[in-house]
């Protein structure tokens, strides 16, 4: 609810200047602080309990664990991903790119067939300032109204307590929030033997912890939904995904205006729908008119569309006055359709899905490389035999171990001699260790010679892997 301005009447020159401001600043540049009503209504419900899910699976993601590991992982200090039982290692870069590119897809999408579903209903600024801090406010320091005449009025030792409180449990979750989006990348493990460590052994890593919990803290406390205006990029992807096809929020105005108040000595006064109550600006979070049509500032909360409903409900009138539909289909009366560029978009979602599913399934649980080491060079022995050290890494993608043995089928007489451990394999782990591989003299030619390795697990064949072996046996020696 924006308590500078009074209730917008019609498209007068205040509102057809819109498009050229922010609803939640100045003209000057100060911020006016948006004072949102609670919504209620069957939108409102649906997105409660869609939040909560996904929210209950972001701050469960690093701990819950699947086949013994955590269902979310985005370790970029060791290069590792989880993502629902898949593991993603540096081998499978091209995988995770593939997937990244198939998910902006995704978003792009559904934003050019039904609008910013992503950041009304599924974005995690959303779901935490709408579902989590906006209603502690709502709790600690009362509705909208409540509110404005607190901070309007002398400041008191009401209103003081409890806007400390507020504050106290509005850093106690971002402290929160900071640690588990900490525990996303160094592991759930990692995370509980810092904090029950002596933060002493751990003061850069509570440094760093502290200022993310600050900027947590500044987002939900006070930049809000200037965040999704002025910070986030998508907000100004927004104009270029949405069209006059797109199914979003948006009000009939054919059916809505011309507006006119209920009361007496109006009712023979031609007028729509609409009765100008404004109550779908003041349940709006970034402080918009949705009459004024598409705007910059909205997120597709379906906030407005509940308050509409409401309000038609209560003068015996249609609802759906605000609700899901396209310009479009406002101007002409014509049903909704997907425009040709939604289609292009679905062609191109599909085939990168199929590819991206395709490959996921088809990767082998087991990654075998033998490389040379570099910078070494070719060992005679002395029973003439030639040679090299090789560097091994395994890569399980399994919930099961492996125990491996090695043999070279080619050159025949080859043998290879651990230098570490090169046999067992945990689950989902990653072996790296070196072995020194021995040619007999005769089996070399030239100066790179094809060497091919049988990685087997129980007697069963499960790798064969090429390497080459570089080296040079004088003529004695192969013709031994």
């Amino acid at each position: 609810m924006r308590t500078d301005t009074a209730v917008p009447h019609g498209f007068d020159a205040e509102h057809d200047s819109f498009r050229g401001e922010l609803a939640s600043v100045h003209k000057d540049g100060r911020r006016k602080w948006v004072y949102a009503r609670q919504p209620s209504g069957r939108f409102y419900a649906a997105r409660t309990l869609v939040s909560y899910v996904l929210m209950a699976l972001l701050f469960l993601g690093p701990f819950v664990r699947l086949h013994g590991q955590p269902i979310l992982l985005l370790n970029v200090l060791e290069r590792k991903f989880i993502v629902f039982g898949l593991v993603f290692w540096p081998q499978d870069f091209y995988l995770l790119v593939l997937c990244v590119l198939t998910g902006f897809v995704t978003v792009a999408l559904l934003t050019s067939a039904v609008g910013r579903v992503w950041c009304g209903w599924m974005c995690p600024q959303t779901i935490f300032l709408e579902m989590l801090f906006r209603k502690l406010e709502w709790l600690i320091e009362g509705s909208a109204q409540q509110q404005v005449r607190r901070d309007k009025a002398p400041l008191t030792a009401d209103t003081a307590w409890r806007k400390a409180l507020k504050h106290a449990v509005f850093f106690g979750l971002s402290f929160l929030i900071a640690n588990v989006f900490l525990a996303y990348i160094i592991s759930a493990d990692a995370l509980w033997t810092i904090v029950t460590a002596p933060p002493r052994e751990h003061l850069p890593g509570l440094f760093a912890i502290s200022v993310f919990s600050l900027v947590f803290y500044a987002v939900f406390a006070r930049f809000r939904e200037q965040a999704c205006t002025l910070a986030c990029p998508y907000g100004r992807v927004m104009g270029a995904l949405v069209d006059e096809h797109t199914i979003t929020i948006t009000y009939d105005r054919s059916r809505g205006e011309p507006r006119g108040k209920l009361g007496r000595g109006v009712q023979d006064m031609p007028r729509g729908d609409c009765i100008d109550c404004g109550q779908c600006v003041t349940v709006c979070p970034t402080g918009i008119d949705i009459r004024n049509g598409i705007q910059l500032e909205c997120v597709a909360c379906t906030a407005c569309a509940d308050a509409c409903d409401d309000v038609m409900r209560r003068v015996s009138r249609p609802q759906g006055l605000i609700r899901y539909t396209s310009e479009e289909a406002v101007r002409t009366g014509m049903p909704n359709g997907l425009s040709w560029r939604v289609k292009a978009y679905a062609v191109v979602w599909l085939v990168l899905f199929v590819a991206a599913a395709t490959l996921i399934a088809r990767r082998p649980d087991l990654d075998v490389l033998i490389l040379r080491q570099p910078g070494t060079l070719q060992t005679t022995l002395d029973n003439g035999d030639v040679s090299n050290f090789y560097n091994l890494q395994i890569l399980n993608r399994s919930n099961r171990p492996y125990t491996l043995t090695y043999r070279v089928v080619d050159p025949v007489g080859g043998s290879i001699t651990a230098l570490g451990p090169i046999g067992d394999v945990p689950p989902y782990g990653l072996v790296q260790s070196r072995f020194l591989l021995r040619l007999p003299a005769r089996g070399i030619s030239g100066t790179s010679t094809p060497v091919h390795v049988e990685v087997s697990d129980g007697g069963e064949l499960v790798a064969t892997v090429e390497t080459s072996f570089l080296g040079i046996a004088n003529e004695q020696e192969q013709g031994r």
